[in-house]
């Protein structure tokens, strides 16, 4: 999803696009960023034993939040975004947010992107 925003943005920007066609605008997710996670992935690679981990921020952002520190503020979204019923999913979840404790604590493992400040 993060890639279709900023995608969409750019092309709306140049006027490549009038339009970004979204699903709930108020699902919250667990945004991160993906040298985070490659960090958390190189950790467990040197542990002698394989295990599950959670590699996540444990903070959550609705997508209209991720839309406004795209586009700079709401009135820009209702103009260039519109909800489309067909890209709901059949069985919405609304909020996903992990919990990394255990990463953090057998691996090491710490963030260094923590906020929705850094989306700016």
């Amino acid at each position: 999803m993060t890639r279709k925003i900023t995608r969409a943005a750019t092309r709306i920007k140049l006027g490549l696009q009038d339009k970004l066609y979204l699903g709930n605008l108020d699902a919250k997710r667990d945004w991160g960023f993906a040298g985070d996670y490659v960090e958390a992935m190189w950790r467990m690679l040197q542990q002698d034993q394989p295990d599950d981990y959670v590699i996540a921020t444990g903070q959550s952002y609705s997508v209209r939040e991720f839309l406004e520190a795209v586009f700079g503020c709401s009135s820009s979204i209702g103009a260039a975004t519109s909800r489309s019923t067909p890209l709901l999913p059949p069985t919405e979840v609304e909020l996903l947010q992990g919990d990394a404790t255990k990463a953090r604590e057998r691996l090491g493992w710490t963030l260094a992107w923590t906020s929705s400040a850094s989306w700016a």
